[in-house]
């Protein structure tokens, strides 16, 4: 007699139930947005992140913090690169959030760029070997009004604004001036390394989903993070990322 199979499990098949059991989280808890914030400065920008909301606490998985703007329950996570940005964004898909947004830093591959210009994708091509487990092809687009409404709130603030496509890629190490010369030539305005698994998860579940990049290094000069920022180039870079979270709290105010 031959032994029936057991059918396997994965953590793609849990239930929003048994994600919110899991979280200990009451129905009036559950998060109306997601914000997943890609860097390596993980204490620094959560300190300053959450010190803007309230009734702030960390849930049961580390990292991950549940906060209130205006009275409307959000998750706030530093999730650096593709693998741990589809954790944040799979959980909270799953758990009926309405909006994700994903905030960093990124590489700028068109000439005309400046460190302290705020990119807002109008998509993202999906290169990270992760967005297409989710459906995604080779583009993944970003929610047009909550974006158009990013960028508003972003250039009435007097930050310089982009769109166009974002390549979003799986390493910063992982690339040579090859890459990068092609990838301009592609006509990608600039890379991170979260941008599309965040739109693709969201894209899967429903959610709407807006990116906001400050760019950092200069790729086309051969300017990495490594080398500093003149002072004045400095401190328009870190208006810039301030801007972009609260132009996310803003998002989140439109819900």
């Amino acid at each position: 007699m031959t032994a029936k199979l057991r059918v396997a499990r994965s953590i793609m098949d849990l239930t929003a139930g048994e994600w919110q059991g899991a979280l200990g989280l009451r129905d009036a808890d559950l998060p109306v947005a997601l914000i997943s914030e890609g860097t390596w400065w993980r204490e620094q920008r959560t300190k300053e992140r959450l010190a803007l909301l309230d009734d702030v606490q960390e849930l049961p998985f580390p990292d991950i913090f549940l906060g209130r703007w205006h009275g409307k329950p959000v998750a706030y996570c530093c999730a650096y690169g593709a693998p741990r940005a589809v954790e944040v964004a799979h959980l909270f898909g799953s758990l009926g959030a309405d909006l994700a947004v994903q905030i960093g830093s990124c590489g700028g591959l068109q000439q005309g760029l400046a460190p302290g210009d705020i990119i807002v994708p109008d998509d993202a091509a999906c290169e990270e070997g992760i967005a297409r487990i989710y459906g995604s092809g080779d583009l993944v687009q970003s929610d047009p009004q909550g974006s158009d409404r990013a960028r508003a709130f972003l250039a009435n603030r007097d930050h310089v604004v982009h769109g166009g496509t974002n390549l979003t890629w799986f390493s910063i190490f992982a690339q040579d001036g090859g890459m990068v010369e092609e990838w301009h030539e592609a006509g990608y305005v600039s890379v991170d390394m979260e941008t599309a698994t965040t739109l693709a998860v969201a894209q899967h579940f429903g959610m709407a989903a807006v990116s906001m990049l400050v760019v950092w290094d200069e790729l086309m000069h051969g300017r990495s993070f490594l080398d500093p920022l003149e002072p004045a180039r400095q401190a328009e870079f870190d208006r810039s990322y301030e801007a972009i979270f609260a132009a996310a709290l803003e998002l989140v105010d439109g819900l």
